[in-house]
């Protein structure tokens, strides 16, 4: 194994550690899946979890899968803070970069998965 696909394995294993304290296992497994094949399906599921997990009011924490309409300000009660610090996790998780100017075009549940796909796909590519 090269320096560069070790150090992606150790990145990879500190993430899913610290997934491992913070959500249930089937979020950690869908991690894992990603982190081996890179499948946008399985990051969907990941990014889901980080969302809910980080709305700063937990009484607006709906009780299923939120749709792809929902707007993470209205209907989330999302603040720039609790918006900030989904995005360093998000960042530290899939390994990419994601400016202020990027994450305010970001309005929907919908439109936060297509864009973490975005970068996830371009990151990729980059390594490739």
């Amino acid at each position: 194994m090269d320096s560069s696909a070790a150090s992606n394995a150790n990145a990879a294993n500190e993430a899913a550690a610290t997934l491992a304290q913070h959500f249930p296992a089937e979020v950690c497994e869908a991690y894992a899946r990603f982190a081996t094949t890179r499948s946008p399906d399985e990051a969907d599921v990941v990014v889901l979890a980080v969302l809910l997990d980080h709305i700063p009011d937990k009484n607006k924490r709906p009780t299923s899968e939120p749709a792809d309409s929902v707007v993470l300000v209205r209907d989330l009660g999302f603040d720039s803070i609790a918006i900030t610090e989904m995005v360093f996790f998000l960042e530290d998780l899939f390994h990419v970069r994601i400016s202020n100017d990027e994450i305010l075009q970001v309005e929907t549940v919908g439109k936060l998965r297509a864009f973490v796909r975005e970068k996830i796909a371009a990151s990729t590519a980059s390594r490739a």
